[in-house]
């Protein structure tokens, strides 16, 4: 293998390889995937001179360490976390340099759920479909990383963008999302809509890559029974018999048979990705 790779020295909790995701198969049964919060995998890219749609890491609360066999530029931004190269404190945020055989620490998040570290020349691991992006659903992709794993890397092309202060919001303490209602919303009664539109959520710890598990008051079903199997967005809002809705994110299946009450605009589901357990979370209808 050529030396233009890195070697995992810590997996972290879950670590997986994503890009922008593997578009236009939902016919097919497979989701769309990609990064949580892809305006963090967007700027990391930027910093280090890729394409915006190269393939980064995606750590999800504790990080991972990582031993570049060659010297690369790297970025590390998404969640704040402490950066460490062979042991001294780096920058967060922006790019810093590693040697070859030092040892890079992406520490566990100090406020939201997911870091993205973006290294010059992008992750070069086989497509499958037109993306590199780990399908966690589907199993498509890389398999999340563990100890030992050994990541090719793309060529660098050297380009660096002279950013003094990158944009990075941090963390919501509310999540707000936008929502469009429909097209099951007839499915529950006149005030569980009321409910979905005025009261609060919290962020469940069981959500995942797949979908954001909300806990609250239940929405009351105006039908009884299921719907037979039909097609599921990103972003869609499912009302499982239990009544708490579930926010459909990245690695979602592409057909259901639970009532969608709304669709979140695509736009809030970023922020979605880095809201922790018990973040409270409020719903807005819009035209």
């Amino acid at each position: 293998m050529s030396d233009r790779a890195v070697a995992v020295v810590r997996a972290g909790a879950l670590t997986t390889v994503q890009d922008l995701g593997r578009t236009g198969y939902a016919h097919l049964g497979v989701p769309r995937s990609g990064a949580l919060d892809p305006a963090a995998g967007r700027l990391v890219n930027r910093l280090v001179g890729n394409a915006e749609g190269a393939a980064v890491l995606e750590t999800t609360v504790s990080g991972c360490a990582l031993r570049p066999r060659c010297a690369v530029t790297v970025a590390v931004g998404g969640a704040p976390c402490p950066v460490r190269v062979d042991g001294r404190p780096a920058a967060w945020g922006t790019t810093v340099r590693v040697g070859a055989g030092s040892l890079l620490e992406v520490g566990a998040a100090v406020r939201g759920l997911r870091s993205y570290v973006a290294f010059g020349g992008g992750i070069a691991v086989a497509p499958v479909l037109g993306s590199r992006s780990a399908d966690l659903l589907s199993g498509l992709g890389p398999a999340p990383l563990a100890e030992g794993t050994v990541l090719p890397l793309g060529a660098d092309t050297g380009v660096r963008v002279p950013v003094d202060a990158p944009p990075w919001p941090g963390p919501a303490a509310e999540l707000v999302l936008r929502v469009r209602l429909g097209p099951r919303d007839d499915w529950f009664t006149a005030g569980a809509l009321r409910t979905f539109a005025t009261r609060a959520y919290r962020v469940s710890a069981a959500s995942n890559r797949i979908g954001l598990r909300l806990e609250g008051p239940a929405l009351e079903r105006a039908r009884p029974g299921e719907l037979p199997s039909e097609g599921m967005v990103l972003g869609a809002v499912q009302v499982p018999p239990d009544g708490h809705p579930v926010v459909f994110l990245a690695d979602h299946p592409t057909t259901g048979g639970y009532p969608v009450v709304a669709v979140v605009r695509e736009a809030d589901l970023g922020a979605a990705a880095q809201a922790v357990p018990g973040t409270p979370v409020r719903f807005v209808p819009v035209r």
